[in-house]
């Protein structure tokens, strides 16, 4: 990295390419220092140009820890002004009535197979939560796992995988017993033992929230690893004639879609924006 020495343009790409490669990383300023071959005094005008384009684009926020165990730690997130036009193109995609299923579902597969997509779905649900300490994003298999995925990648923790069976390589598991919310039927959960920490704090994540009972099976299933629920989001909610197994203040959800009388109609859901409020007060 000494030929970027000279090479501001050069020492600037290469440096929020680490940044945005290794978020929620706090990185010492000796460490960009010794990897260009550069003054600190250099290393801290750079950062303060990046610093500046991250927040100008609404890319995330660049913390600075003084001291001499500190350094600079990247947390993305997504503007609301952002978040509000994906959320709107994506209910127009939703609001498309061939793609309703028999029994009221939902054809969802083809928006949660796009990178782009799951990509904006993470930076929102990750916003939620920059004032959230996170070890780990949890959900159930298996059309949950590219959302987990992705504001695992964003949040920069483990995500792990909860299945109706167990398998030989899982070792030893816990599991827990839970009632379908929908169907109403007894469904079993495992995870492995190895997958979390004890102390862990936990968001729960998954594609579509009916009755809730999977929901609620991941909670208890959480439990018996002496952790702890953060919080739990969904990339959308349908109506529910009954009670669920969490409360509406317990969950967040970027869309509300309604399936009766044969039409699909989609609304905003309560996805928090009092996060705004939060970056407001960190970016001052």
């Amino acid at each position: 990295m000494n030929n970027l020495k000279s090479k501001r343009s050069a020492r600037l790409i290469d440096m929020t390419r680490y940044l945005m490669e290794n978020p929620h990383t706090l990185v010492p300023l000796t460490f960009f220092a010794e990897r260009y071959s550069s003054a600190k005094s250099s290393i801290s005008e750079d950062l303060t140009i990046v610093r500046q384009t991250f927040r100008d684009r609404g890319i995330g926020l660049l913390e600075t820890i003084p001291g001499a165990a500190g350094g600079s730690k990247f947390i993305p997130y997504i503007l609301k002004e952002e978040a509000e036009q994906f959320v709107n193109e994506i209910k127009q995609a939703l609001n498309d009535q061939s793609r309703l299923l028999p029994g009221g579902y939902i054809y969802m597969a083809d928006l949660l197979s796009r990178p782009y997509i799951l990509r904006q779905i993470g930076r929102i649900i990750a916003t939620q939560y920059l004032n959230h300490d996170i070890d780990a994003v949890m959900t159930v298999a298996t059309k949950g796992i590219p959302i987990a995925q992705s504001i695992a990648n964003l949040l920069n923790v483990p995500f792990v995988i909860a299945r109706h069976d167990s398998r030989i390589t899982d070792g030893s598991t816990i599991s827990v017993n839970y009632v379908s919310g929908s169907n109403r039927r007894i469904e079993k959960m495992v995870l492995s033992k190895r997958s979390l920490p004890e102390g862990s704090n936990v968001l729960i994540v998954d594609d579509f929230l009916r009755g809730g009972g999977s929901a609620a099976g991941l909670s208890d299933l959480v439990k018996e690893f002496n952790c702890n629920v953060v919080g739990i989001s969904f990339f959308a909610e349908g109506v529910y004639n009954g009670e669920r197994k969490i409360s509406a203040d317990q969950y967040t959800s970027i869309f509300k879609i309604n399936t009766e009388n044969d039409k699909i109609s989609v609304s905003e859901g309560n996805y928090d924006n009092k996060v705004y409020g939060y970056l407001d007060n960190k970016e001052n």
